[in-house]
């Protein structure tokens, strides 16, 4: 779920070269050097003094306080304009306000509401259409019992729209309408392992009995709520990416959350949560992480739940969440636990912990599957996906229009001929 480097990466991002950063920046390579000559970069000879490099995330801060575009050669964008999320300094915000304050203060729908809107709805709930609700439930268990919990967001997200018959209807209000109805009814279409269902409340509570059996506590709840907040978005992910593309070609919102939960499927993306909460438990259930962290080094794997390109200290999502887990008791052993993998890790590579660590601190501890971290994820981000949309239907159709560097051989060639098959005359 993390944006995590690349597996055997170092620790520290790459350098840019020059072509890298001026794609990054959207401008010409000559206006990088220009950026370096007026000191708004920094760069280093590169190795064998041929050309420059340039740090990726002073790059990036870059790219986000300048939003300077130059037209590419296809008309297509490359820097997105966005008044959602701004990430810089080991802190994110959301609409120029701490993120993480916001989670600490705010429910997940009133932190929706603000990210849509600008505006705080304090103690607004979001409500599931009986007809959309019955018809995503439907299909929801017309699905093999192997099904995983992505399986069922997608089919539900499918349901809803068929019973919106006013889906194409892409002003601001509908899309909203549409979206605070979407949330609950994916939710609501999860099955429930508990013995009773929430009766009503916030969603962090209808959700709860839907990612464990065992019976709600105010701190434990508290944490998922906050989680769902601090989810909401995080800048152009990969999935945000795909929605947005989406948005851009006038899909409805429903595409466009399909579009967001299709990438998030990824063994990239959506699955490192799964992997942390795996790691955790097994280092609980051996009552030390020591083992459990050499097993991975030894092997070459990179220890889940470690490590963002975007911060260079701890994330500031898992350092709230691990804040709110101190007042949960029965997660003192797995608190413990993701502790000791950050500190035995720390010997061999400076990396700190992300927010799927603190996810599977959570699930781990309160009987959870793995998968629980992604379908958290998953509801949460549906609200980062709407806003992107929102923004995305008020920018130029098709705008998000890359152009394709050919490899292929060069034209004119021979027309292909199939091989001939002889064919038996029996």
């Amino acid at each position: 779920m993390t944006d995590q480097p690349e597996p055997g990466g170092r620790p520290d991002a790459p350098r840019l070269t020059t072509r890298e950063a001026a794609e990054l920046l959207g401008v010409k390579p000559e206006t990088v050097y220009a950026y370096v000559s007026r000191g708004q970069l920094s760069s280093e000879r590169a190795a064998g003094g041929r050309g420059s490099t340039f740090d990726a995330d002073e790059v990036r801060a870059l790219a986000r306080r300048s939003g300077r575009r130059e037209p590419s050669p296809a008309g297509g964008d490359l820097v997105f304009r966005t008044g959602i999320t701004l990430i810089e300094q080991d802190r994110y915000y959301f609409r120029g306000v701490d993120a993480t304050e916001l989670a600490r203060n705010h429910s997940y729908e009133e932190v929706a509401e603000w990210l849509w809107t600008g505006e705080l709805r304090a103690g607004v709930r979001f409500t599931a259409p009986s007809e959309t609700l019955a018809a995503a439930r439907r299909t929801v268990g017309a699905l093999p019992a192997h099904s995983g919990s992505t399986d069922r967001l997608r089919v539900a997200v499918t349901a809803a729209a068929a019973t919106d018959p006013l889906r194409f209807d892409l002003s601001p209000g509908a899309v909203l309408s549409s979206a605070r109805s979407l949330i609950p009814t994916l939710v609501g279409a999860l099955p429930v392992l508990g013995s009773t269902e929430a009766d009503g409340g916030s969603l962090a509570r209808e959700l709860w009995p839907r990612l464990t059996a065992r019976p709600a506590d105010a701190p434990a709840l508290a944490v998922l709520d906050a989680a769902l907040a601090l989810l909401i978005d995080h800048d152009l992910a990969a999935s945000t990416l795909a929605a947005r593309v989406a948005a851009s070609a006038r899909a409805h919102p429903y595409a466009v959350v399909s579009a967001g939960l299709g990438v998030l499927e990824g063994p990239l993306h959506g699955a490192a949560s799964g992997l942390a909460h795996r790691m955790l438990q097994e280092a609980v259930d051996r009552g030390s992480a020591v083992p459990v962290v050499a097993d991975h080094l030894r092997t070459g794997r990179p220890v889940p739940g470690l490590g963002h390109r975007l911060y260079r200290g701890e994330d500031p999502r898992a350092r709230t969440l691990f804040a709110l887990l101190e007042d949960v008791p029965q997660a003192a052993g797995a608190l413990a636990a993701a502790r000791e993998v950050v500190a035995t890790t720390a010997r061999h590579a400076p990396l700190h912990a992300n927010i799927d660590l603190a996810l599977a601190v959570l699930s781990v501890s309160c009987g959870m599957a793995a998968e629980a971290g992604e379908t958290v994820f998953a509801v949460s981000r549906t609200a980062g996906w709407i806003a992107h949309a929102l923004e995305e239907y008020g920018e130029r159709p098709l705008r998000i229009r890359p152009s394709g560097h050919y490899t292929g051989p060069r034209p004119p060639q021979p027309l292909p001929h199939a091989p001939w098959v002889r064919t038996s005359a029996n």
